[in-house]
């Protein structure tokens, strides 16, 4: 090389040594930009050797206000498949179909559609899990998952709702405690082997994020009596459903809630969904006479009446413009007190129309109706109370003995638990504690929303109840040995929805109660769906019901009592609607 040649040939090797330094710090930039910013490089390594899963946590404890476990998380195994690590999907899935009892074409055409990790069944049998993992396919595998388990199956089957099958709540207080029962989806690795089949060890299916657990305001051994009670009532009266409601008056807890008909939420997948409602939050109905308390308690509490004020019943037919109001027996002069104890509708008619329109549903809006008791029960009604200024007189005097509005249950508890606590309105509640994972029980507290009469006028009312289940009152039924009971009966006639009248067969019989009058501890309502003639009425087929469960509820308190043995009550025992 010539020395004039010298010069070039060292521009070239440094104009090659910089296209290589640039060269290099391109890939040291795009290196760091893949591991760094942009992460899918490093995601597509992983999935060589492994894949994430998502696991349902494991759900906390339902347990009594006592203890006892009503909703627990157990282990279950379930079938899971990799499709991309299938050998032979058709012969695979007719190995599985045997021991899943499933279609073996529909699951031929499930494996061949997902080829990323799935469920094919979950909680199965032990012994099944051990048939399919003694298989030994490519690609199909068990994995332990929480199961939720409703050790008591129908009990408080309503109450407690049901967690579907991917661990959420969907009912009841499943429903209504999800975020606090349920704790924090887990998402674990599985690792893949030289096989490519994924790999989970023991101790990465440990579910460290449980949620917290919740103890309710129900007894376990009332509730067991009540539905049991229930069921017989139902039977004899031949009624369709019912429902028994217990409510300790001054702190709200609902102490048991029977509802017919029932449920296993063990078998939810098996069921129709609306059937699973709770009817005593969800489903308003006419509350009949038991409506009745809520009027004179209004117009005793406004000054507009005594219980010694007399009222002319007509001899059982009174016309109001678009209508004839009739009792079922006739009566002359009545007080308040009479009215009450017959269940006058005519007298319950005109002292409506002493109190007025406006002060009589201002009264009702006090005590809850209308509105939701805002409990927090998942869809919880409000019923139905139109504003006063839509009631004509008609209305006005159908609302004063219970027709053209609607209650839930609930609301008829809570309203009714203003007479037994002195005034005041409670707000029911179902949860009395709650627990964090590790951490000591936090009670919930009572909760006073207002005072809604003064105690003389909660007083009057309390004496004129106990005469309605004394001798000559509609709820003599409902009477026990040795306690005092103050309670009002209700009959309603259901809506034809074919003729949209009221029905002339079909009917809801209602006792709401307290006991003992005079030192209460327990508001009982009871309620029975078209129990058949003659024993349809409140007084009839509802008041007994409320005796047999008040007796046996009380016991409980150390309060040892029995229904009265009574004379076969008159099927209409002057009761009205």
């Amino acid at each position: 090389m010539k020395t004039r040649d010298l010069p070039a040939a060292a521009r070239r090797v440094a104009i090659s040594r910089a296209l290589m330094l640039l060269a290099l710090a391109g890939l040291a930039v795009r290196a760091t930009h893949l591991t760094v910013v942009d992460d899918r490089g490093a995601q597509r390594g992983r999935a060589q050797t492994g894949q994430w899963l998502t696991l349902p946590p494991e759900r906390g404890t339902i347990v009594d206000r006592n203890g006892a476990e009503f909703a627990i998380s157990v282990r279950a195994p379930s079938v899971y498949a990799v499709s991309s690590q299938i050998e032979d999907i058709p012969g695979t899935a007719h190995k599985l179909a045997s021991i899943l009892g499933r279609n073996a074409s529909a699951l031929e055409a499930r494996l061949q559609k997902h080829t990323s990790f799935q469920f094919l069944s979950r909680w199965i049998s032990e012994g099944k899990a051990d048939r399919v993992l003694a298989l030994g396919l490519p690609g199909i595998g068990v994995l332990h998952e929480p199961r939720r388990v409703y050790p008591h199956k129908q009990l408080a089957a309503q109450i407690l709702g049901f967690a579907n099958i991917d661990a959420i709540g969907v009912r009841g207080i499943e429903q209504q405690e999800d975020g606090w029962l349920r704790g924090t989806a887990r998402r674990l690795r599985a690792e893949r082997d030289a096989r490519r089949d994924l790999l989970i060890s023991a101790n990465t299916t440990e579910w460290s994020t449980a949620g917290g657990d919740v103890a309710l305001t129900i007894d376990a051994a009332l509730q067991a009596d009540a539905e049991a009670t229930l069921r017989d009532a139902a039977s004899s009266t031949g009624a369709i459903g019912g429902f028994v409601i217990s409510m300790d008056p001054n702190s709200g807890d609902i102490l048991a809630l029977a509802e017919l008909p029932g449920f296993d939420p063990n078998r939810f997948r098996e069921l129709d969904y609306e059937s699973t409602r709770s009817r005593a939050f969800l489903d308003a109905s006419e509350p009949g006479s038991t409506l009745k308390i809520f009027l004179i308690a209004a117009a005793l509490e406004s000054g507009t009446i005594t219980p010694d004020t007399r009222f002319d019943c007509e001899n059982g037919a009174f016309r109001v413009p678009g209508r004839t109001i009739r009792d079922r027996r006739p009566y002359g002069s009545l007080t308040v007190a009479e009215i009450l104890k017959v269940s006058s509708n005519i007298g319950a008619a005109k002292i409506a129309q002493a109190l007025g329109r406006q002060a009589h549903y201002a009264m009702l809006r006090r005590f809850g109706f209308g509105g939701s008791t805002r409990s927090r029960f998942p869809g919880e009604s409000a019923g139905v109370l139109r504003p006063w200024r839509e009631w004509r007189p008609i209305d006005h005097a159908t609302i004063a003995f219970g027709q053209g509005v609607s209650v839930t249950p609930i609301q008829l508890v809570a309203a009714t638990a203003v007479f037994a606590n002195g005034g005041e309105w409670v707000r029911p509640r179902l949860v009395s504690a709650r627990r964090a994972a590790g951490r000591s029980w936090q009670p919930a507290h009572r909760e006073t929303v207002r005072r809604v009469l003064q105690p003389k006028t909660a007083a009057s009312m309390m004496a004129m109840l106990e005469a309605a289940v004394g001798t000559g009152g509609t709820g003599r039924a409902a009477a026990l040995r040795g306690v005092r009971v103050a309670g009002k009966t209700g009959t309603a006639q259901k809506l034809d929805p074919v003729t949209h009248r009221y029905s002339e067969d079909r009917f809801r019989a209602w006792f709401i109660g307290i006991v003992p009058a005079d030192d209460p501890k327990l508001v009982i309502l009871a309620g029975l769906d078209e129990p058949r003639r003659p024993t349809h009425t409140g007084g009839a087929a509802a008041a007994p019901l409320f005796a047999k469960v008040a007796a046996a509820q009380l016991s409980r308190l150390g309060i040892f009592t029995e229904p009265v043995s009574a004379a076969p009550v008159d099927p209409h025992g002057g009761e009205n609607g």
